[in-house]
């Protein structure tokens, strides 16, 4: 008899639509209210994609493997798993998770599922986005450093890190696995994009790092299991019914009857390819709920860096995002992993230090190790992407929505910035940073975040990034709150044409409350 191994995910919900993700250990058929779908394997791991509609507002469910349910388990202490459609007022957002056994303090993503178990449905998300860093595969638990070793004979793989898809699988297992995170999972439908850590740190900072990177004997076989296990456990999942019915790959994958594993894989070394100007796969993607959009960014595998170009995504996924922060919405977010609005002398610093870079000589070598010594690979340091992302804003705020809100982590600190265009939007403008959801950093870098936004430093880099040549910013911004620091989970909530933002820690305690949106006129 199959067993449930992973999930149940809930993951895409639409107004009358819901998608459920699970892991198996054996093939199998999985029936999740009323719906059925095949499992497909890759290497040891069977999964499946549950299609569901013409769903209620409100619909209870299990899961059955050959008819047999496994989910929820008996006795449990846990709410009934439940999909709710309709009406988006909630979502919740994060980055940077490690495992839960890790000693980075307590996990406020697990401390925040404990709580929504003993409130009422009415006061759950409707929606969770995760950010950035679900796994860190260069920086494993001890345990699961342990069991590298012992499945692991005369390898070339470097000590303490993940390489291939069933490394991978054992990380998701490990932070997925967790008890409330797996409740939480199966009742909050999740978004979900990568940040370096799920590859690796400073993945794709620059040209001179893939060069150096593709000269490591386990780097080809690091990538072909990053990837593809991305897209089984994460971006599988992210996808709508219309899309999903799209995708090729998708459609391969359900039509083979034998472990795809090596079709994934050979499709995650083409992905990671970069050829003329272009990638061959996008993984941003958009989402609506009700009045709200989210346009997800990636900012990590679209980079395009060949050629002395820098370009957070290509011209043809730009494109793709300016036209669908068009719409009929109230509110736009965009999910960027990295933050485009950041402390100003860490921005300006970033400026400047990508004109470094393309220096020649040992003045360009020395930004390069700056660079990747600094983590300077953020918005800011891809300078041309960064002001035509300025400029999408500005006229997505022109549009007609109430708020235009970035949605990013990364930088262990949360706070929200606004922005002031030198004409007033007719929309408000955010920055809204929540990170980290659980790793959090040692207390000698709360100093350095903290001057990170001093006034005199931020003074002083403008100058010399203006010396170099960095143009003019497009827009002013200021801190309206934070820094604050420790693990957190952030909820922006919709009312109408108002927003706000709210940051509890892991104790449940709120460190920030910010309203978003103006009155009428």
């Amino acid at each position: 008899m199959a067993k449930l191994v992973l999930g149940p995910l809930l993951r895409h919900v639409h107004e009358t639509s819901a998608t459920v993700w699970v892991e198996t250990d054996a093939s199998c058929e999985v029936t999740i209210a009323g719906h059925t779908a095949r499992t497909f394997q890759a290497g040891e791991q069977h999964f499946a994609l549950v299609r569901l509609e013409n769903l209620g507002p409100r619909t209870e469910y299990d899961v059955q493997l050959d008819q047999e349910p496994v989910w929820p388990e008996p006795d449990s202490k846990f709410p009934k798993p439940v999909i709710r459609t309709g009406e988006v007022t909630r979502i919740a957002f994060g980055s940077c998770r490690a495992a839960p056994n890790q000693p980075v303090g307590p996990d406020a993503l697990d401390a925040f599922a404990q709580r929504l178990m003993s409130a009422p449905e009415q006061e759950w998300p409707q929606a969770l986005i995760l950010l950035g860093d679900q796994v860190y595969a260069d920086e494993p638990t001890e345990a699961t450093k342990q069991w590298l070793r012992e499945h692991r004979h005369g390898t070339q793989e470097p000590d303490g890190e993940v390489v291939h898809f069933r490394e991978y699988a054992h990380l998701y297992h490990e932070t997925w696995g967790d008890p409330e995170i797996r409740w939480l999972l199966s009742v909050v439908p999740s978004s979900m994009i990568f940040d370096d850590h799920d590859v690796r740190d400073d993945w794709n900072t620059s040209a001179v790092w893939r060069a150096e990177m593709a000269g490591k004997p386990w780097w080809r076989n690091r990538i072909r299991g990053a990837i593809s296990s991305y897209w089984v456990y994460q971006h599988l999942g992210n996808l709508g019914p219309d899309e999903l019915a799209r995708d090729p790959l998708y459609a391969k994958v359900k039509a083979q009857g034998t472990d795809v594993l090596p079709l994934l894989e050979e499709f995650a070394e083409e992905a990671d390819k970069e050829t003329q100007g272009r990638k061959s796969t996008w993984w941003s993607f958009r989402r609506d709920f009700g009045r709200a959009r989210l346009l997800m960014i990636d900012t990590r595998c679209g980079r395009i860096l060949e050629n002395d170009k820098r370009q957070m995504v290509s011209d043809a996924e730009f494109d793709w995002l300016e036209q669908n922060a068009d719409g009929d919405f109230d509110h736009l977010m965009i999910g960027s992993s990295l933050p485009w609005l950041m402390p100003h002398a860490l921005s300006h610093f970033q400026s400047l230090n990508e004109i470094g870079a393309r220096k020649k000589g040992w003045q360009g070598r020395a930004a390069e190790k700056i660079r990747q010594a600094a983590d300077l690979e953020h918005w800011p340091a891809f300078r041309e992407s960064f002001d035509r992302l300025t400029h999408m804003i500005e006229k997505a705020a022109n549009n007609g929505a109430a708020t235009v809100s970035v949605l990013s982590g990364d930088v262990h600190h949360s706070y929200v910035a606004e922005a002031d265009f030198p004409v007033p939007t007719k929309a408000t403008v955010t920055q809204l940073v929540c990170s980290p959801v659980h790793n959090e950093p040692p207390n000698v870098f709360l100093p350095i975040f903290r001057l990170s936004w001093s006034a005199a430093a931020a003074w002083v880099l403008r100058r010399l990034a203006t010396l170099a040549g960095v143009p003019k910013d497009r827009m002013r911004w200021r801190k309206t709150s934070g820094p604050h620091f420790g693990n957190s989970v952030a909820l922006l909530e919709f009312d109408g044409r108002r927003a706000r933002y709210r940051l509890l820690s892991a104790t449940g305690a709120e460190t920030a409350n910010v309203l978003l949106g103006r009155e009428p006129q």
